[in-house]
Formats: structure tokens, C-alpha cells, sequence
């Protein structure tokens, strides 16, 4: 489904990926790991298009690299950023149609979906999202991205901050994704979550995949823990 290839993207003058490698297949979920800094955040703003990528990113076989990230959405990819980017005069609920890629038509998620997934975005669907707690717009942005119906998800750090009933509460909806055929690509740092749930898992160190395998692969890899995540 994703194939990147070859991956490089800079700040200004600053070299921040170095011809990373990355692919997600089909109804997978994928987590890329490592410290704060190594480039996992634009690793997934290349992608979007939202930082100027070199490399190929293709998508169901069509190259996205360089495309607006308005044509990337529309063509499958839905991105939840790490800095919870609500409208915070606009209701819960207005929050998440903005989401839709055309009013009133619904594709795999509907209003239902959400909120009996999330009871209490519900009882708060017509308040401000501004109001909500951090944990609650972590949840309303996730959401109102997967009105957006996408084939694959990037998701960066969902679990950053939140109480432990509110990180098991991620897990369900990123189980449930799953369940409806949504590949993920999820950045994270939880490393038990990461193991939980993925698939495959790579391992990132100063713009480059430094490891790439199964979460058992991964357990029986003391030196790349190490040496690349733990602290």
C-alpha cells in the first residue's frame, strides 16, 4: 500500500531524513519508534506533503511526492499531527464534519461509530472543543480523521500526556481501525503499546531506520533498545 523509498527531507539547511526505507502493507499497522528528535514527526509530514519531501512515496502505486497535502488526503491518507489541531470555537460535533470530504456523506465512520467508541464525545458533541480536556481533543482529532473514511492512517504520538484509562482507550480505536481494514502507520514512544499492537515495528536514530523486524524481533534485541530506545 505505502512504499517509501529513498526518503530525504530538510529544514532550511538542516539534513533531517537520510534515504529512509519504509513500507506499509495492507490492513497492517506499522509503528516507527525512537527518541524525541530523530525525525519520526517529519517523517510523517513528508509524507503529507507538508515538508518538501526527495525520494518516492507511492501510494497504491502512484507516486505522491511533491503533491499538495490536500490531494494526498483525498487520495487515502488521513494524518493525526501530535499537537491536537482542533477548532476550539467550533462544537464537537462540527469538529468532526469537518472532517468529511463531502458534507453529509459518510464512508466507513459515522457519528455513531465515534461516539460509541468515545461516550464521552457524545455528551459533549455540542460544546466547544477548546473546553474539552487534552485527552478529549486527542481523541476528537483522531476521529474527525477518520471521517475522512482514509485507507492509511499516520498517526504521531496518540498516547503523549494521557492518563493510562485514556491510553487504553487508544488501543481500542487503534484495534478497531485495524478491524475495518485501515492500515496505520503509528508514531509512538510507549514501547508497550508499540509491541501490543503492531505488526512490524523500525526503529529510527538520526534520520535513518536503524531496525526494522517484529515485535519479537525487536524483544530479542537487547542492543538496539539500547542503545536507540531506551532512556
Amino acid at each position: 500500500m505505502l512504499r517509501v523509498r529513498d526518503l530525504h527531507a530538510y529544514y532550511g539547511q538542516s539534513h533531517i531524513l537520510h534515504g529512509v526505507d519504509l513500507d506499509v502493507g495492507e490492513g497492517e499497522i506499522v509503528s516507527l519508534l525512537g527518541r524525541n528528535g530523530v525525525g519520526r514527526t517529519t517523517m510523517c509530514k513528508a509524507i503529507m506533503g507538508l515538508v518538501p519531501p526527495r525520494g518516492q512515496v507511492m501510494f497504491r502505486g502512484r507516486d505522491l511526492a511533491g503533491l499538495r497535502t490536500d490531494l494526498i488526503a483525498r487520495a487515502g491518507i488521513g494524518y493525526v499531527p501530535e499537537d491536537r489541531q482542533v477548532f476550539p470555537t467550533l462544537t464537537v460535533r462540527q469538529n468532526l464534519e469537518l472532517g468529511l470530504k463531502r458534507a453529509g456523506r459518510f464512508g466507513r465512520w459515522t457519528f455513531d461509530d465515534v461516539f460509541r467508541l468515545f461516550p464521552n464525545l457524545e455528551r459533549r458533541q455540542n460544546n466547544p472543543a477548546g473546553v474539552l480536556s487534552g485527552g478529549e481533543q486527542q481523541m476528537l482529532t483522531m476521529c474527525r480523521t477518520l471521517m475522512g473514511d482514509p485507507d492509511l492512517i499516520l498517526i504521531d504520538e496518540p498516547t503523549e500526556g494521557l492518563a493510562p484509562l485514556l491510553v487504553e482507550q487508544v488501543g481500542t480505536l487503534l484495534a478497531e481501525i485495524a478491524r475495518r481494514g485501515i492500515s496505520i502507520l503509528l508514531v509512538e514512544q510507549k514501547l508497550t503499546i508499540a509491541l501490543k499492537i503492531s505488526g512490524r515495528l523500525y526503529v529510527m536514530g538520526h534520520g535513518r531506520i536503524v531496525f526494522e523486524g517484529t515485535p519479537a524481533d525487536l524483544a530479542g534485541h537487547a542492543t538496539i533498545r539500547q542503545e536507540w530506545l531506551e532512556v
